[in-house]
This record gives structure tokens, sequence and C-alpha cells, in this order.
């Protein structure tokens, strides 16, 4: 059996004492985890870390890498891609995934909240080197039309459940997409459907949403209109995006508020009175790409968010590289610590996607998968990852 050290060892939750060896079986399982020197062990330089956790990414959208340009704000980003997303054959789609999951493996993810809006990830599921949570998101702006929306996602939830698990632990979940493009009735409708999953959504990702939940003016109708779809239905609640439409969701639900890049401390305040599991996922170098702003992380930090990390997609992001997401956030606020930050890219995403019972810590009984972090202490040089097992 392996037994392996390293100049420091990161647990998902902490730093282990110093000359810590672990223990792993032919298959990845931890058997034990011992203090003090074993000169059997294969010493390797820089951290190990158990595999990390990819909160939030749409594997499906890997073929659009590069069409968007960067810094160009949320409502003509999404205008680009979803003028743009068909622009490429079915055989140009595919590759483009496959790439997009062997880059996240090779970067050493171990699971995926990966976003759907078609069953093209299927394909990628079944390749069985990663644990699959799949959202399923449901659209529609439309009160009169929330039922076909959600019965469109329904079929496409059914499609996913169907699908037999190998190995590796599968997943799925309707969720909304984001506040402007979901009516109060397909919440219900979403919200209704199953009260065990995780919502997953997309939050506050540009001032423009909150704007149009207070005021009604804005960019989003630009978008609205641009899509064909009326919203003289809807009545501006005076309040955040997010303070609204939680008001439509049960709070027994666990959530993933993703992106979060103008959340306001008394959202996030709001967010934890009134629900009782939380996760914020940030995906920073997604913010960079589109709005060119990071959300404040020390106020999530202040208000004892559970902060888990994603990429987004490869449409506004240059790499699927949960790393190099670490990396940034450490670039742009070099008060946090790396014991915080990996914890946040392990298990933080394992508890988000609830599979903190296989991965996300080096934990006797588990199988995270073990990374070799080298550079992470090098001023100015982003550090690198290795998939040792």
């Amino acid at each position: 059996m392996p037994l392996l050290t390293a100049d420091k060892i990161h647990n998902g939750h902490s730093w282990l004492p110093s000359g810590s060896v672990i223990e792993v079986s032919d298959g990845g399982v931890i058997l034990s985890i011992t203090n003090g020197p074993n000169e059997n062990a294969a010493f390797y330089e820089g951290v190990l870390a158990p595999g990390f956790v990819n909160t939030h990414c749409h594997l499906e959208l890997s073929h659009m890498k590069g069409v968007v340009p960067q810094h160009t704000q949320l409502i003509p980003f999404l205008k680009n891609v979803v003028g743009r997303r068909n622009d490429f054959t079915e055989e140009q789609k595919k590759e483009a995934r496959i790439n997009g999951y062997n880059e996240l493996v090779n970067n050493g993810v171990v699971a995926v909240g990966d976003i759907a809006n078609t069953t093209d990830a299927l394909d990628l599921r079944s390749l069985d080197k990663m644990h699959f949570y799949t959202f399923i998101e449901s659209l529609g702006f439309s009160e009169q039309n929330a039922g076909v929306a959600f019965a469109y996602a329904v079929k496409t939830y059914e499609t996913y459940a169907g699908q037999q698990p190998k190995q590796k632990r599968l997943k799925q979940a309707i969720v909304p997409h984001a506040p402007y493009s979901v009516s109060s009735s397909l919440f219900r409708l979403i919200d209704a459907h199953r009260n065990d999953v995780v919502i997953s959504i997309h939050n506050q990702e540009s001032k423009e949403e909150d704007r149009y939940y207070t005021t009604k003016e804005g960019d989003v109708g630009d978008l609205l209109v641009m899509l064909g779809i009326d919203d003289g239905f809807f009545n501006p609640t005076g309040r955040s995006s997010i303070q609204s439409y939680l008001e439509w969701m049960r709070p027994q639900h666990p959530f993933i508020f993703v992106h979060n890049t103008y959340t306001s401390q008394y959202d996030v305040q709001y967010a934890h009175s009134r629900l009782s599991d939380v996760f914020w996922c940030l995906c920073p170098n997604a913010n960079l790409y589109i709005e060119n702003a990071l959300p404040d992380i020390n106020m999530f930090i202040a208000e004892g968010a559970n902060i888990c990390i994603g990429t987004d997609s490869l449409a506004s992001n240059t790499q699927l590289c949960i790393l190099s997401e670490l990396y940034s956030i450490k670039e742009h606020n070099p008060e946090i610590d790396w014991a915080t930050l990996l914890k946040w890219g392990t298990l933080n995403g394992a508890r988000a996607l609830q599979m903190q019972d296989v991965v996300g810590s080096i934990e006797v009984g588990k199988t995270p998968g073990i990374l070799q972090l080298t550079d992470l202490d090098r001023k100015g040089v982003e550090p690198s990852v290795r998939r040792i097992i």
C-alpha cells in the first residue's frame, strides 16, 4: 500500500502535523494517517492535498472558449452566448466538452457541480472519472409559459436520473438559472419538484440584476426584449433579487449561490437568517473575465459564510482550474491564508455538493484523490498542481 508524506499536508480541514504520513490503498481509499517519520513513505516536495471540488461549471459551453471578448459586462456577455452558442457542429461541441472534462481531471478535480441546459453532458458522466452533481437549469421569464418551461426541465432531469452510475456518484436536480430569467411561477414549480436536492442559482452577478428587481430599469429589460419576452407582468419588488426570490422557495432546501459579485452584507445576513444550509460559490476568474470585478470576499468571511469555488465555463474563463481560482483570490486578498483557501477548494465544495462522505478531505475511509501542489508560497508565481492518486 502506498505511503505518502510531504513538506506540508492539508487534509481539507487544516494542516496536518509536520511529518504526517498517509497510507492509501491501491484503490485510493485512505487507510490511515500517522504522525512521525516513516522511511518507507514516498516524499513529495510542496503540499499534498485532497482532490479539488469544482462547485460550478458549464461543461456544455466548452466549445465557446474565446468566443466572447473579456470585460463586456454580464448582459452583453449573455447576449453573445445566446446568439452564438449554436454556431458550431455537434462534433465540435462534443470534442470541446471532452477536452474540458479532461482539463478538469488533469487539474485535480474529483467532483463537479455541472450546469446543464441539455442532455449533452450524459457522455461525460459516463466517463466515470469524476463525481457529478448535474444542475438542470430551468429558464422562462413568463408566468403564462412556466408550465411548458418546467416540463422541458423535467424531461431532461428524467434522462439524467435514468443514467446508471458505475463507480462515481451521479446526482441531478432541477434548478433556476438566475433571477432575471425565471418567473415567480417557475421558481415555485422548481421549488416543489423535490425537497431533498441542492438548489444552485446564479446570484447577483451584475448590478443590473438588483436594479431590475428594485426599479425595473436597466439592461435586463433590453435582454428580455432581445429574447422576445414581454415582461409587462413583472412588478419590481423594491428589494434586491435574492431577498425577492427566496420568498418563492422553501427554506428547507440546501442552497448554493453562485458568483455573488454584487451581494451586499445585508443580503448575506438575510439569506443566513432564512436558510439553514447555505454555500456561497465564488468564481473569481469568471467574474474578472466578464465584469472585471470581484465579490467582497472579506465581508463574506466576516459574516461566517461557507465559501466554495467554481470555474464557470470556458466561455467566461481561460482555463478550468480550481487552483488558479484560489491563486486569483490570493493575489487580490493576500491576507487570506492558504489553509483557508484550500478548504474552500476541497472540503467546502464537497459539503456544498453533499459528497463530503467520499471526497473533500483526507480522512480514513474516504477516496478523495491526492494532489501535489507546488509554489504556493512563491510570490508572483502561479502554483502548479499534479495528481498523485
